[in-house]
């Protein structure tokens, strides 16, 4: 992980630090002779480089790699008022600073009510941060407190990066930190939003729902005569899901350079899915299905603008096993390759896409010859975060062929707990309306309907 510097506030003192520099005294993080150093003075003009002209200097420095849309975005924005010095005149360049002050001024009043509160809690001490959400409020406002008041970028400085404090102080380890999109910080697109090798993190949604269908497979077919099932089994529709799924970054940097801000990633993940029958005490509550799918996932960063606010953030591409370990006539596996890109707007819509082909097999083994005419190959998922407690996701599954086939999903996750500031709640109360084939690979000629309710964990 990225080592990051210290704490240090500006010279010139803003409305901003001055408010910054009491709430780090009230924390204990800056001592107070410190914080009466930092004497206000008068604001300092960019460096001029002397003996050559802006333009040389300029030629002079080897052109950086471009930022990703969404890191830029987020440091145009800190570093607004930097754009009213470039103004013609006195009067536009004041009426300039007076705005952007005025939309400063609520930060300002948040950083010195939490110094307050800091001050007045008797459970926090003067040199100790509150645990919880109170310090990731905190933690929060000086980061952006802090970001807006970066000096001045001189001329001959190089492009800033997500990793050098330009869009905020990372104060919580890059994978985590909330100044980066969902997708830079799921697939750690760029230097600053990345965890260590081999980390654990999630994948898919760590779930445990409870679960009713219109329909349960109590027979199971396949177009191999072999593995068609000749006795039936006394299931119940309700029944409980749980899934497993988690992924390690074995690689990073593969084929982007070392002093680029983007980082492409080779993954190593494993998902897992039981539907158990808890709700049948008849017949010993027994597992119905379990599926296992090992992948093996490469993630190339990309940079594109496209049209109406979007930006094209990644492409990859992947090989997965699944199977469900039974034996004959119930068994079921394939294997797959796939391509995958991903797009966002801003950090509210997601859509990403997958398609894939299937790697053949002999005819006698193949317990489930069909599978890609029913369950499909592609998918289209689109996500929409609807505020930060609230997101929905729509999965659609096609066979891009004559056949009807395919499935949808609709979920609604709504996180449990505190997420204010920087920081953020995993737990999700986790809705999912499910119709289609493929639900279960013992189902991916089948089928069915599936509500769902319970609780996951999608981010860790």
């Amino acid at each position: 992980m990225e080592r990051r510097s210290p704490l240090r506030l500006p010279a010139d003192r803003t409305p901003v630090a001055a408010a910054l520099a009491a709430l780090l005294v009230t924390l204990g993080a800056l001592p107070d002779d410190a914080a009466a150093q930092q004497a206000p003075t008068a604001p300092r003009a960019a460096a001029k480089p002397s003996g050559k002209s802006a333009a040389q200097a300029r030629r002079a420095v080897p052109a950086a790699t471009p930022l990703a849309p969404v890191t830029a975005a987020r440091a145009e924005a800190v570093t607004a008022w930097q754009q009213c010095t470039g103004l013609a005149t006195d009067a536009e360049r004041l009426a300039c600073f007076d705005s952007w002050a005025r939309e400063q001024q609520k930060l300002v009043q948040a950083v010195q009510q939490r110094s307050a509160d800091a001050a007045q809690s008797p459970s926090v001490g003067a040199a100790t941060v509150p645990p919880g959400a109170a310090a990731s409020a905190i933690r929060a406002d000086v980061a952006a407190a802090l970001a807006t008041t970066q000096p001045a970028t001189p001329e001959t400085a190089t492009t800033p990066t997500a990793s050098t404090g330009i869009i905020g102080v990372g104060l919580e380890q890059g994978c985590r930190d909330r100044q980066f999109s969902d997708l830079s910080r799921f697939w750690e697109l760029e230097s600053g939003s990345t965890c260590p090798t081999f980390s654990l993190r999630g994948y898919r949604a760590n779930s445990l729902s409870a679960v009713a269908s219109n329909s349960v497979n109590r027979m199971p077919t396949s177009g191999n005569p072999n593995n068609t099932a000749t006795t039936a089994i006394d299931y119940r529709k309700e029944e409980l899901r749980l899934q497993l799924s988690v992924r390690t970054k074995i690689a990073s940097g593969l084929l982007t350079p070392e002093s680029s801000p983007v980082r492409d990633s080779l993954w190593f993940a494993y998902s897992q899915q039981s539907y158990w029958q808890f709700f049948n005490s008849g017949i010993s509550r027994p597992f119905r299905s379990t599926d296992y799918e090992p992948e093996a996932i490469y993630v190339y960063p990309t940079t594109a603008r496209l049209p109406f606010g979007w930006n094209w953030r990644y492409s990859g591409a992947g090989i997965v096993h699944q199977s469900n370990g039974q034996s004959d006539p119930l068994s079921r596996s394939w294997n797959r390759v796939y391509l995958m890109t991903g797009f966002e707007k801003d950090n509210d819509f997601t859509v990403t896409g997958r398609v894939w082909k299937r790697l053949s097999e002999s005819a006698a083994k193949d317990n489930n010859p069909d599978i890609s005419n029913y369950i499909g190959r592609g998918e289209v998922q689109a996500t929409w975060n609807v505020n930060p407690k609230n997101t929905l996701v729509g999965t659609l599954r096609g066979s891009l062929g004559g056949e009807n086939r395919g499935s949808g999903r609709v979920e609604w996750l709504r996180s449990l707990g505190d997420g204010k500031g920087n920081s953020f709640s995993g737990l999700k109360l986790h809705t999912q309306l499910f119709s289609g084939y493929g639900d279960s690979l013992i189902d991916y000629n089948r089928k069915r309907t599936v509500l769902s309710v319970g609780f996951s964990i999608v981010d860790f």
